[in-house]
């Protein structure tokens, strides 16, 4: 057993400076200056008020450029020693542990950019990845949850691999190579807000955050802007339920542009529930969520006629 100050990486490294950013200006992983905002659409405070956000529907503007403008993380190799299969098992625990304990949506989306902002700024241990990804997701807590999860909790879900002082020694390294920046609008509430914008039903809403989550298991997704992974599973919850042609035409995104998101969820949906990946598609094929995913299999292999 390593002792509590052992390091999550072989060496630390400095966190890399984006492209087109200022010699000597701090940045965060992922959060170069953000470009001009989109201008607000129609049926925006509305949409708001129906996510329970009444009370900012004078700061719709703003609420909408902050969070649908969200750059994604730089397209970065992982670290050597960490494969895409090894990151998607780290996430699929991810998951578990954060059904199990019954935290909010948007946590573990930040738990996951969180571990991939880390694991795109340098080398990581390959006996510490699991300690990495708990870490994570004990700081996400931190941002998102009223009531935390305990340190002695997470150490015994994780089958005692580590201690409570590794845990803490881990998240100090964290919030040190991310330099304290964690805020970061996930694309679950962009789905919330383009579902309601566009007027989708429940099902089409259930459906496509299924889709959405999918994502969280491929290490290609960190690439994308939360706002495009949110269009792309809002586009392909509309045509796998009513069929090709029907669902809101892309306002933000071009077909185009979402092309290529698409089918990395449609790989996830169909692969099932896969030795070490089976997490997310066990979720949602309990009757609390409809079978959303035993269906979504069906409707994909079989998918349903498009509109006249």
């Amino acid at each position: 057993m390593l002792s509590p100050t052992d390091p999550l990486d072989a060496k630390p490294r400095s966190t890399p400076v984006p492209d087109g950013v200022p010699a000597g200006r701090r940045v965060s992983p992922g959060c170069p200056e953000r470009p001009p905002g989109p201008c607000a659409p129609p049926g925006l405070e509305e949409a708001l008020s129906s996510l329970g956000l009444e009370g900012e529907r004078e700061y719709a503007g703003d609420i909408f450029a902050e969070v649908m403008v969200c750059r994604a993380l730089p397209r970065r190799a992982l670290p050597r020693a960490v494969t895409p299969e090894m990151r998607a098992l780290v996430v699929d625990w991810l998951v578990q542990v954060h059904e199990y304990l019954g935290l909010a949506g948007d946590t573990l989306y930040l738990a996951v950019h969180l571990l991939d902002s880390y694991l795109g700024a340098g080398r990581v241990r390959l006996h510490r990845l699991q300690l990495l990804g708990v870490a994570c997701l004990f700081v996400a807590c931190k941002m998102e949850e009223c009531v935390l999860p305990e340190p002695a909790s997470l150490c015994l879900l994780g089958d005692g691999s580590f201690s409570r002082a590794e845990l803490l020694c881990a998240e100090r390294r964290i919030l040190s190579r991310l330099d304290f920046r964690l805020h970061h609008p996930g694309p679950l509430l962009c789905l919330g807000l383009l579902a309601a914008l566009a007027r989708s039903g429940p099902q089409v809403l259930l459906l496509a955050t299924y889709f959405l989550e999918l994502s969280l298991l491929e290490a290609e997704a960190a690439g994308w802007e939360p706002g495009r992974r949110a269009a792309a599973a809002l586009s392909l919850a509309h045509r796998v339920l009513h069929g090709a042609g029907s669902g809101p035409e892309p306002a933000l995104y071009s077909r185009a542009e979402l092309g290529p998101v698409e089918p990395c969820m449609v790989r996830a949906a169909l692969r099932g529930p896969a030795p070490g990946l089976a997490a997310i598609f066990l979720k949602y094929a309990r009757p609390q969520r409809q079978g959303t995913s035993l269906a979504a299999a069906r409707l994909l292999r079989h998918p349903p006629a498009g509109p006249p």
